[in-house]
């Protein structure tokens, strides 16, 4: 992977002994609108304040740690010293929503000591980003600490606003809740406790993150963290009287501590995005920036792709993952239609689920080696190479992760002889050991080292059921996706009416903060009565198509069945056609939980494709091309909806169109109630 760098490093040492409320520490951002103050109350609590321009958007917000075998980290601290350091550097991703990433912060790092007699000592550290903030803690190699067993961090995030906010419950073991949008102080994330949404666990009033709010002023934040590894991931509780937010940990049954490490360790970064505009948010390069720099030397044996599947026929109910129903889908037969299908149409994997022995209820489990009599993995594998086409593997656990940890070697072993580099893993259902939760600690270390077993065999893990992404891509980059929200299968499962239009619209100014999405897209068949009577899609099919561009990843499912694509060969033009790697993001416009529009530049082309959502309103958009290379002419192909479109009452109504577009150019387009719009942009000269 090529890396660019461009460093300036300057540093600047400020020592402090004893320091008191008078004394002024503080880190502005590279542009100084952000400013971050720090300090300690006259007992010596740590608090730390963060302004955009004059205005307050983190009021006096305390740090600290409670622990199980120690007192608690809240006052008694001073502060020894404080350092500051500027950093700017143009790094490359290998794959990724850009080619350069400019990452430039200015940073502030505080070391604190104890007064009493154990003088234990805490470092916080805060990089200050022109859009947002980091900030992590340090515990540093010391006499009278050598390990931490954390009952909690007791991070505030102390808000001056009633924020209309974005929010989904703070589940320790799924992601799967649809976000909700209300005022901060009436979250009530306790409603969804023993709602039927597969394992679920909400202790709490706590939302997960990223959580995204939106001021009157136009201020929009988002909570998130970055780089979690080797800790619990962190839910917020919520205090909806003084609009405020605490970092609540989640935790085990087993243990009274949620996290236990060894000093010196880290934590994760809470991070704080700030920006004036949703579009902004997108935008942002926080969250990838707040982690390490690649330590795989090369991962040029991953290729972004499209794929299809023996998937979403199984949540259709016409086919099994299992061979006892008599429907089982994972056969060579299907596997080679899929194949087929994908050489023709520019798809460049399949994922096959249920090939492997273990789905039926009396089979003793999982086995990731040994493939159902029905289906010839060598013959299909060598199959997809003759036609150009890759096999994505499928590891489901069911949960039991201890049984998949002892196979892993074996495995990814299988799938290294066969050049099988993409497996999507999953862990339904509760876990065993029993009394873990997914998103716990002991969770966060399963799923990062798996990540880094399979990158000693050439291979990406597209996670299921995962922990939240929190940039680790940029350090492993061969963990590529992951679902970790409520998928497109929900518009089969839920009893309630599946994931409503306005969902992929609160998605992409929340969930996909956070990196990239393997949300399953390209419903064309958006009445299921045919499988399941009275389900749907609740989107428009231009929709479905604008998602390729919206909701990035860069392994896209084509997520429906053969037959269903053949007969609508127009729209499958645009899925032919679009992307997946790309040089260049831009978000021409967009609000939270309305509509957002994104083009993206591909990488090896240089051709453009756009992508527009909206929620369950009908709207007008205004495209302005000057995103475009100058001088430059593109032959314009435009999917959108038709006039009578409607996510409910006319889906499947789209209307096509061809035209040439330059930098100059500006268009106006109808997006219906549900609907969507997909360019592609082909560069002509």
């Amino acid at each position: 992977m090529k890396i660019l760098f461009k460093i300036t490093l300057v540093v600047c040492l400020f020592i402090f002994f004893g320091c008191n409320n008078s004394d002024e520490i503080n880190v502005f951002s590279p542009n100084k609108n952000l400013r971050v103050d720090f300090n300690i109350t006259k007992d010596g609590k740590p608090f730390y304040l963060i302004l955009k321009a004059s205005q307050k958007v983190i009021d006096t917000s305390y740090l600290g740690f409670d622990f199980d075998n120690s007192i608690p980290f809240i006052d008694n601290f001073q502060i020894l010293k404080t350092s500051k350091s500027e950093f700017n550097e143009t790094w490359q991703m290998p794959w990724g929503e850009q080619l350069d990433v400019v990452n430039h912060y200015n940073e502030l790092k505080i070391e604190l000591q104890e007064i009493n007699q154990l003088k234990r000592k805490l470092n916080i550290t805060f990089r200050v980003y022109n859009d947002g903030i980091g900030f992590r803690y340090e515990f540093p190699k010391q006499v009278n600490f050598k390990e931490a067993l954390i009952t909690n961090e007791n991070t505030e995030f102390n808000l001056t606003v009633d924020y209309t906010t974005f929010w989904a419950p703070g589940d320790w073991d799924i992601y799967e809740h649809l976000y909700n949008t209300t005022k901060l102080s009436k979250i009530n994330a306790l409603k969804y406790v023993n709602q039927p949404v597969a394992q679920t666990y909400i202790p709490e009033n706590a939302v997960n993150t990223p959580v995204t709010l939106v001021g009157k002023s136009g201020l929009h934040v988002s909570f998130h963290e970055a780089a979690l590894v080797d800790y619990a991931d962190m839910t917020l509780q919520v205090d909806t009287v003084n609009l405020s937010f605490k970092s609540n940990l989640v935790g085990s049954k087993n243990t009274p501590y949620k996290v236990k490490r060894t000093l010196p360790f880290h934590t994760p970064w809470r991070t704080v995005q700030i920006t004036n505009k949703a579009t902004e948010l997108i935008a942002s390069n926080l969250i990838v920036n707040l982690n390490e720099p690649s330590k795989m030397d090369d991962v040029s044996w991953f290729k972004p792709m499209k794929y299809t599947g023996i998937w979403w026929e199984m949540h259709l109910g016409k086919s099994s993952w299992d061979m006892t129903s008599g429907t089982h889908g994972a056969t060579t037969e299907n596997a080679k239609k899929f194949i087929d299908f994908s050489a023709k149409n520019n798809i460049g994997g399949v994922l096959v689920e249920g090939w492997n022995k273990g789905w039926g209820q009396n089979e003793g489990g999982f086995d990731f080696v040994t493939p159902y009599p029905d289906y010839n993995l060598n013959e299909i594998v060598a199959y997809g190479k003759q036609k150009g086409v890759e096999i994505i593997m499928h590891h489901e656990t069911y949960g039991n992760v201890e049984t998949y940890t002892k196979q892993q070697d074996t495995a990814f072993s299988l799938m290294k002889s066969l050049g099988i580099h993409v497996v999507k893993t999953g862990y339904v259902g509760k876990l065993i050991p029993e009394g873990k939760y997914h998103h716990g600690q002991f969770m966060v270390n399963h799923y990062n080292e798996t990540v880094k077993k399979a990158a000693k065999y050439n291979i990406a893990i597209n996670a299921h059921e995962p922990i939240k992404p929190t940039g680790l891509r940029r350090t492993y980059p061969n963990t590529i996706s992951r679902e970790g929200l409520r998928g497109q299968e929900f518009n089969v499962w839920d009893p309630k009416g599946g994931n409503p239009p306005e969902h992929l619209s609160i998605i992409a100014f929340t969930r996909m903060l956070a990196g990239p999405i393997d949300y399953t897209p390209g419903i064309f068949n958006i009445k299921l009565d045919d499988y399941k009577k009275g389900k749907q899609v609740n989107t428009t099919i231009a929709h479905q198509l604008a998602l390729y561009v919206v909701i990035y990843s860069p392994i896209q499912m084509v997520a429906d069945l053969v037959e269903h694509y053949e007969a609508n060969p127009k729209p499958l033009e645009f899925i032919k056609e679009v992307g997946v790697d790309w040089e260049k993001t831009v978000v021409l416009n967009g609000e939270v939980g309305d509509f957002v529009t994104i083009a993206r530049k591909e990488r090896k082309t240089g051709n453009w494709f756009l992508g527009s959502i909206t929620d369950e309103n009908s709207r007008k958009i205004t495209i302005d091309f000057s995103f475009l290379e100058d001088k430059t002419t593109y032959l314009a192909k435009i999917y959108k909806d038709g006039k009578n479109a409607h996510w409910n009452k006319n889906p499947l109504d789209i209307e096509f169109e061809t035209i040439e577009i330059t930098s100059n150019s500006k268009k106006t387009i109808q997006l219906a109630a549900g609907g969507g719009l997909a360019i592609s942009l082909i560069r002509k000269n």
